[in-house]
């Protein structure tokens, strides 16, 4: 988390930090953790059916999405969470630990990240900080320098429930 805190000063991206006791789900999130201003979301990292597309979709925490109309956006058949092998190799994160601060792990940019309208309407998000006991309010012009850091573009869309 250091290392991440330090690129974020780095590249002038202002914060809000939270810590908190471990949450590993969006229910416990909402009992343990500080009220805060931002956008209170998840990120779901999928991987294509039978092909090497990977998806970060970050959506409001009660929103259920329809993983295979999601999939024919991309051509493939369905979306299916990625074990948590693969998401500590791609994101570098534990299951409960998802976050697009990750992507700076992702150097070959196999990520399309994907943000519901709903959450970029807020204007501000809530992000865990590679760690699930702290979490890190960021506006969206904050995300996107980030974004460009990492070199992913992202597309804002109304994801299917």
């Amino acid at each position: 988390m250091e290392d991440l805190l330090k690129l974020l000063a780095r590249l002038n991206i202002t914060y809000r930090r939270h810590d908190h006791p471990a949450v590993f789900s969006c229910e416990e999130s909402e009992r343990l953790c500080p009220k805060m201003d931002g956008a209170h979301t998840k990120q779901l990292l999928m991987k294509a059916k039978n092909k090497e597309i990977y998806v970060l979709a970050i959506v409001m925490h009660d929103k259920r999405v329809d993983t295979k109309a999601l999939a024919k956006d991309f051509g493939a058949q369905s979306f299916s969470f990625v074990s948590p092998e693969k998401l500590k190799e791609m994101l570098g994160v534990t299951p409960g630990s998802v976050t697009p601060f990750g992507l700076i792990f992702d150097k070959d940019r196999k990520i399309n990240v994907i943000v519901d309208e709903d959450a970029w309407s807020v204007g501000k998000f809530c992000f865990h900080p590679l760690v699930n006991t702290a979490t890190l309010e960021v506006d969206q012009a904050s995300f996107e320098t980030f974004l460009k850091h990492t070199g992913h573009a992202f597309s804002v869309r109304k994801i299917p429930q």
